[in-house]
């Protein structure tokens, strides 16, 4: 009887042993993300479900209230990745030779240009002299805005007032007159409704279109890491990716599990909430194929051509090793 209790209790303890060893065996990734705009509501499902969890991440994410904290996060070394750091904010910080790389592309410029229903401005070219709401300045937002009023309406930054806020903010800004006009994430624009009428002028994808001759849409925001954590320990970051996608797939598919979680993660109302959903696609992705990086190549040329970005452009920069491997993570 002694030696089975022995047994057991052997068995016991070692079962333990590979519970706590599986448990140490899970890299810890800081994770940060502005909250606000596109990476309010993916990161808000992030966190509920366990997608990083089953790919051994534990992690540990960081909330910023401003758009290009988690890039000063990542240069100070206070956080290792974001999920959706603005992309002119990370070719301005990798060119002053702060070492962080890009490992995907993940929020494709899903923008429009808006004013206000009975507004008399009838064109994006009468946006010189005016107030124009949107993304504060150094976000992917107001550079492409800047790039496209610059080479398409030739309307240069000195030209128009960039008055910056988040998506709630620049709807308030339009409700009381204080800008004539406004970039806005078409989510927001449908979370809008009744309650503020406007008018689309255009989208940043037809515009971007129209500048660069292709037929490519720009990206406000990718994946960012440091450098020491892409190189160290590239299967880390393989594993963040698998899981970044698995939440882009489930996301997809559970749609109302989804509505849920922004309701209680992110306060938003279930209307608002269903429209943010009912963009889950545009918003979101987890790519870093070839064509994808020759897009993030012609965005750095256009905005360095505009002024708007200064700084080379280096080859590794574009760290495609644990998108590749994230591959035959199954």
């Amino acid at each position: 009887m002694r030696k089975l209790f022995t047994a057991a209790l052997s068995a016991t303890f070692a079962a333990l042993s590979l519970v706590s060893a599986a448990a140490s065996a899970a890299d810890t990734v800081k994770i940060g993300y502005w909250t606000s705009g596109v990476s309010l509501g993916y990161g808000s499902v992030l966190e509920a479900k366990d997608f990083l969890a089953k790919r051994g991440i534990k992690a540990e994410f960081v909330h910023f209230p401003d758009v290009n904290a988690p890039l000063r996060a990542l240069a100070a070394g206070s956080i290792d990745l974001a999920f959706g750091a603005p992309v002119a904010g990370v070719f301005g910080t990798a060119a002053s030779g702060v070492p962080i790389r890009i490992f995907a592309a993940t929020q494709p410029a899903d923008v429009q240009f808006v004013v206000p229903k009975d507004s008399p401005i009838q064109s994006i070219a009468e946006f010189k002299g005016k107030k124009i709401g949107m993304s504060p300045a150094g976000s992917s937002v107001a550079v492409i805005a800047g790039a496209v009023l610059a080479g398409n309406y030739q309307i240069k930054s000195s030209e128009f007032s960039l008055i910056g806020g988040n998506e709630s903010r620049l709807a308030q800004f339009l409700v009381q007159k204080q800008v004539d006009a406004a970039a806005l994430r078409s989510v927001t624009v449908g979370q809008l409704g009744d309650e503020l009428p406007v008018r689309k002028l255009s989208t940043f994808a037809d515009e971007w279109k129209k500048l660069t001759k292709s037929d490519a849409v720009p990206y406000i925001g990718v994946g960012a890491v440091r450098t020491e954590l892409v190189d160290k320990q590239p299967e880390v970051v393989a594993r963040v990716i698998a899981a970044l996608r698995d939440t882009l797939a489930w996301g997809n598919a559970n749609r109302d599990e989804v509505v849920q979680i922004l309701q209680k993660k992110a306060n938003l109302p279930a209307d608002d909430a269903k429209v943010y959903v009912s963009h889950w696609n545009d918003m979101n992705r987890v790519a870093f194929e070839p064509a994808d990086i020759d897009t993030l190549r012609r965005q750095h040329a256009v905005f360095v051509e505009s002024g708007l970005v200064k700084g080379e452009l280096k080859d590794d920069l574009f760290a495609r090793g644990p998108y590749e491997q994230s591959k035959s993570l199954k």
